[in-house]
C-alpha cells in the first residue's frame, strides 16, 4: 500500500517501506501498563529494562518506551547495528538476565521520582479508575513483590510472535535478522475499558494552577482536525488575546482499534485561574455550537495534509501503520487518508465538539468548580460504609476508621472512603504496621496505627481479608514519615500521588 509491504519474518507480522540514510527499526508488543494490575504494576516497564540491557550499538542510536498498551523497542543505526540490537533484544526476552533484577527495580524506582507529575497525570485515574487505563496515574507499585517468575510468565504471555509487529526502513528484511527466540503465543486486543466516572461531562479539583480537559471521540479524520482547531483557538484566546497562559494546547492520540483521547491544557498563576477557566469553557462552547470559521479549519486541514507531502511519506507512516495493525486498526492509503481529510466539513467539526463535549473530563483549578458549566462533580468519596470493629481517630472528633469482613472503611466530617475486599486491587504494606487499601475505583484507605490506635490483630485481619495477589510490602519509613496525631489531618478520597 503506498510503497508499504505486509509480510511475515519469524513469524511476526512486518512492515516495510525502503528510503535512503540510516536504517530505522522498531518492534512493537501489545502489552502496556493498562494490562498489568496495580499490584503487579511496572512488571512491563520492568521486562522492557532487563531486555535492553547490555545493548550497545557503537555509533547507532536506540530506546525502549512502554505505554499504556504497547510496549516499542526502536533503534536507528547501520544494517549491522539494527541486527544486533533486534536479535539481542529477541534473545533476552527469551533467556532475561534476572541477576539484574534488583537492580533494574531501583533504576525504575529511580526514574519514577525524577518522572514529575504531568499536566495530565491525574485524569486516567479519575476516568477509569485504579485499573486498566487508569494505571498512568500511579507509581509502579508493583515492583516490591515481582520476581523471576513473574517476570518470565509475564513475557510467555505477552511478548510473542503473534503478539508483535516489526516495522523497518527497508525493502526487504536484513540478512541475518532473528526473531525465532520470541515464545509463540497469542495477539490480544487492546485492554477493556473501564469506568469511575458515573456520569459525563464530569470535572474535580487538581492540585495545579490551569485547566486540563480529556475526552474520548471515535477515531476519525474530523476527530484530528477538532483537536488541531481546539488546540488553535485555546492558544489564540488564552494567549494570545487574553494573556493568560503561556501553554495553551490540544493532541489527538489514538487510544485502541475505535477510539481516541483528545487531551487539552491551558496552565495559568494563581491569580488568573479563574480566567483561565473561563476563557476554556468558552472555547469548548464555541466548538460545539459550530461558530468556527471556515477559513480556521481550511488552516488546519492544510497543516494535516503537509505530512502527506514529505519526502518517503511511506517510510515516516510505518510506526503509525504498525500500531495500527497491533490495535486491529484498518489501515488506509494516502489517497483515501487526503480524501477523508477533504470531505470533512464544519458540521463535522461540531459533531465531534459535541461528542466530546459528552465524554469530557475536566480537572480545574483547587476550589473552583464547573457545575456551573454543566459539568457534574466527579465522586471522590464513597456512597456506603462497611461494618465493623470501629476505631475512633485519636485526638479527632468525627473521625473513625472500621474494619470489616466486608472492608475498610474510613469516615471523617467531609465524606466517607470505603474499600470493600471484593474491589480491593491493593494493600500497600510497610513494617510499622501501615496499609493503603485502594479499590478498583481508585478510592484509598490508609489505615494508620498511629492515629487510630488500631492492634495488632486489626492489622492482621487486614492482610488475611485482602484478596490474594493484592498485598504488596512497601520498604521500611523514617521515623519523620510516620504520622502522629499532634500533626494528622485525615483526607478521604481518591488517591494523592505521593512525593
Amino acid at each position: 500500500m503506498d510503497g508499504i509491504e505486509e509480510t511475515t519474518h519469524g513469524g511476526v507480522r512486518t512492515v516495510l517501506a525502503g528510503r535512503p540514510g540510516p536504517l530505522t527499526a522498531g518492534l512493537f508488543f501489545r502489552v502496556g501498563r493498562a494490562d498489568e494490575t496495580l499490584s503487579t504494576s511496572g512488571v512491563t516497564h520492568l521486562t522492557e529494562h532487563l531486555a535492553l540491557y547490555e545493548r550497545g550499538l557503537g555509533e547507532g542510536h536506540y530506546n525502549g518506551a512502554t505505554g499504556a498498551s504497547y510496549t516499542h523497542f526502536h533503534v536507528q543505526g547501520g544494517e549491522r547495528d539494527v541486527v544486533g540490537y533486534l536479535n539481542g533484544v529477541c534473545a533476552a526476552l527469551a533467556e532475561l538476565p534476572l541477576q539484574r533484577l534488583e537492580t533494574e527495580k531501583e533504576i525504575l524506582r529511580t526514574e519514577e521520582a525524577g518522572r514529575g507529575s504531568g499536566a495530565n497525570r491525574r485524569l486516567p485515574l479519575w476516568r477509569y479508575g485504579a485499573q486498566g487505563y487508569g494505571l498512568v496515574s500511579y507509581p509502579e507499585f508493583g515492583l516490591p513483590r515481582l520476581d523471576g517468575t513473574a517476570v518470565r510468565n509475564w513475557v510467555r504471555t505477552w511478548f510473542t510472535r503473534e503478539n508483535a509487529v516489526l516495522w523497518l526502513t527497508a525493502g526487504q528484511v536484513p540478512a541475518g535478522l532473528d526473531l525465532s527466540p520470541l515464545p509463540s503465543g497469542t495477539w490480544y486486543g487492546t485492554p477493556a475499558v473501564t469506568s469511575a466516572l458515573p456520569r459525563t461531562p464530569a470535572y474535580f479539583s487538581g492540585d495545579e494552577g490551569g485547566v486540563v480537559m480529556d475526552a474520548v471521540v471515535r477515531r476519525s479524520s474530523a476527530a484530528h482536525l477538532y483537536a488541531e482547531l481546539l488546540g488553535r483557538e485555546l492558544f489564540r484566546d488564552l494567549r494570545k488575546k487574553g494573556g493568560y497562559s503561556y501553554t495553551a494546547a490540544a493532541d489527538y492520540s489514538p487510544r485502541d482499534a475505535e477510539f481516541a483521547t483528545v487531551t487539552a491544557l491551558a496552565d495559568a498563576l494563581p491569580d488568573r485561574a479563574d480566567a483561565v477557566l473561563g476563557g476554556f469553557v468558552d472555547v469548548l462552547a464555541r466548538m460545539r455550537v459550530g461558530t468556527l470559521a471556515q477559513d480556521d479549519l481550511d488552516a488546519v486541514r492544510e497543516s494535516a495534509l503537509a505530512v502527506f507531502d514529505v519526502p518517503d511519506v511511506a517510510a515516516a507512516r510505518l510506526p503509525s501503520y504498525a500500531l495500527n495493525l497491533l490495535y486491529g486498526h484498518p489501515n488506509l492509503s494516502v489517497a483515501e487518508l487526503r480524501r477523508e481529510m477533504n470531505r470533512v466539513t464544519l458540521r463535522d467539526v461540531r459533531a465531534v465538539a459535541e461528542e466530546a463535549e459528552g465524554t469530557a473530563l475536566l480537572q480545574v483549578p483547587r476550589g473552583r468548580d464547573a457545575e456551573w458549566a454543566g459539568f457534574v462533580e466527579a465522586p471522590g468519596y464513597s456512597t456506603g460504609v462497611v461494618g465493623g470493629e470501629r476505631h475512633p481517630a485519636i485526638g479527632q472528633d468525627g473521625v473513625h476508621l472500621v474494619i470489616g469482613a466486608d472492608g475498610v472503611s474510613l469516615v471523617t466530617p467531609g465524606g466517607a472512603a470505603t474499600v470493600r475486599w471484593a474491589e480491593c486491587v491493593l494493600v500497600a504494606a510497610v513494617p510499622d504496621g501501615a496499609r493503603r487499601v485502594t479499590g478498583r475505583d481508585g478510592i484509598v484507605v490508609a489505615v494508620e496505627p498511629t492515629l487510630f490506635g488500631v492492634p495488632p490483630d486489626g492489622i492482621a485481619a487486614i492482610d488475611r481479608l485482602a484478596p490474594p495477589g493484592t498485598l504488596v510490602w512497601e520498604p521500611p519509613r523514617s521515623p519523620e514519615d510516620i504520622p502522629q496525631p499532634s500533626r494528622a489531618k485525615q483526607q478521604t478520597g481518591r488517591f494523592r500521588r505521593r512525593r
